[in-house]
This record gives structure tokens, C-alpha cells and sequence, in this order.
């Protein structure tokens, strides 16, 4: 059973050793250096349905490990995306998305080929989103 040190000189010299012998730390705040890498979104691309229904084709990075996509403006309430994987040639699904980051594909490896055909809610509605990959 360990002792309870009840004398206040002897407890007063211990914590005076040990602030002593404790060895100061100092950590310094990472640099900020241009060659910080771009977050997964800041390195998005926008594009605008009407001025095309697939966009791409674009080729995945180390930025992000998933395909998202948001809707920026545009008078459409949402879109409907898929991804195409240009190895597969088909959508994988069909997701819904709003003005909120949505992922599109998951655990995408880096170097994969793709485009990204879009669909509005309405016909005649438009969208402009932006694409994280």
C-alpha cells in the first residue's frame, strides 16, 4: 500500500525536486511553408451543369482518399452523381447531393481515371458544383 506523505516540509521538498529535475519542454508551432499541402477540398475544380452532363475526365490524387462533390449555386434543390471509372465504364451509383460535401466513391487508389456525369432534379434546372478529388 503506498504511503500518503502527510509532512508539509517533506512534501514541499519533493515537489521542489521534482520541478527541478523535470526537464523544460518547449514544442514550436509547425512552419507555414508554401509547400503545405492543398486540403482535399481547397484543391476542388467547379463546374456547371448545362455546360455539360459529364464532366471530367479527371485523375485522382493523394489530396483526398474519397471522390466528393457539393453544389455551389444554381436554382436546382440538387443533383444526382455518379462516378465513372474509366477502367469499368459504368457508374458506380447514383448519389444525391446538396449544397453540403457529399462523397461520391470511397477509398479511391491514386492515379485512377474518371468523369463524373451529373443529373438535375428538374429538367431545365441548373447547378454549378465543385468536384474534390
Amino acid at each position: 500500500m503506498a504511503k500518503i506523505l502527510t509532512h508539509p516540509a517533506v512534501a514541499a521538498a519533493l515537489l521542489t525536486a521534482l520541478a527541478v529535475s523535470a526537464p523544460a519542454t518547449a514544442s514550436a508551432a509547425p512552419a507555414n511553408t508554401s509547400a503545405t499541402a492543398t486540403s482535399c477540398y481547397g484543391g476542388a475544380v467547379t463546374v456547371s451543369y448545362g455546360d455539360a452532363v459529364e464532366f471530367g475526365p479527371y485523375t485522382t490524387t493523394s489530396r483526398c482518399a474519397d471522390i466528393n462533390l457539393r453544389m455551389v449555386s444554381g436554382d436546382a434543390e440538387f443533383v444526382w452523381a455518379c462516378v465513372k471509372f474509366t477502367r469499368v465504364g459504368e457508374c458506380n451509383y447514383w448519389t444525391k447531393v446538396g449544397r453540403s460535401w457529399k462523397t461520391i466513391a470511397t477509398d479511391v487508389k491514386d492515379g485512377s481515371k474518371f468523369t463524373v456525369p451529373l443529373g438535375v432534379d428538374l429538367e431545365g434546372s441548373s447547378a454549378r458544383v465543385q468536384i474534390a478529388f
